[in-house]
């Protein structure tokens, strides 16, 4: 993978606790490290968030260009902002959860996923769609100072955990960054995610995201 030169925009998610600039690479306390940690979904997110938090200051990228239709991003984007609004009042100041969105472009998932239209699920398709989020996630770790970052897709048991660990270690030889290299769905995290997006009435999707995978569903 080559170290890409484009700069990297982010946007805040508009609510007044989220600030629009993160100082996310400066610990706010000394015994935690801060981690900029990429969410496919706020369902996903949930128990992913809540085991970092003891042992972690989380920064949330949502960055998913690869969910191609646009209502559904903005579910999928409204039900990450609800689950941080609300999960942040119950924590100090020192553990709130922030919040950066990427930029939401469609066209660089179609692009890099190019002739894999027919690929089964978890196929070059999908690794394509992991390399191209992982990467921008380190890009924006890279940019904010942030030297760890990690996802939250190995909660999904859908997902290759194996495929996703060495492309984060990859990218995190290339960036000069550390790479989270956490399997989520161990120690029952997958049912957690579950749990939690009950109790907070989160939306739940039935595909992975692109239009390809919905296809792939019926």
């Amino acid at each position: 993978m080559e170290k890409k030169s484009q700069p990297c925009t982010e946007m805040s998610c508009g609510k007044t606790e989220y600030e629009k600039v993160f100082s996310v690479g400066m610990e706010t306390e000394a015994q935690k490290r801060t981690v900029l940690l990429h969410s496919c979904c706020g369902p996903c997110s949930t128990a992913c968030i809540e085991r970092l938090l003891p042992d972690y200051k989380v920064t949330i990228f949502f960055y998913n260009p690869n969910i191609t239709d646009r209502d559904e991003y903005e579910r999928r984007r409204a039900a990450q902002i609800k689950f941080l609004e609300e999960y942040n009042a119950k924590l100090s100041d020192e553990d709130k959860v922030n919040f950066i969105e990427g930029e939401y472009l469609p066209d660089d998932y179609y692009e890099v996923c190019a002739g894999y239209s027919n690929e089964p699920e978890g196929g070059k398709r999908c690794t394509e769609c992991f390399k191209l989020r992982m990467e921008r996630t380190a890009q924006v770790a890279l940019k904010t100072g942030n030297v760890l970052f990690g996802t939250t897709l190995t909660v999904s048991p859908h997902k290759n955990y194996m495929l996703i660990s060495a492309i984060g270690s990859e990218l995190a030889r290339v960036y000069g960054l550390e790479f989270l290299d956490v399997d989520f769905k161990k120690k029952a995290g997958f049912q957690r995610s579950i749990e939690l997006s009950k109790e907070y009435e989160l939306y739940r999707q039935n595909y992975c995201g692109c239009e390809y995978s919905k296809w792939m569903d019926k």
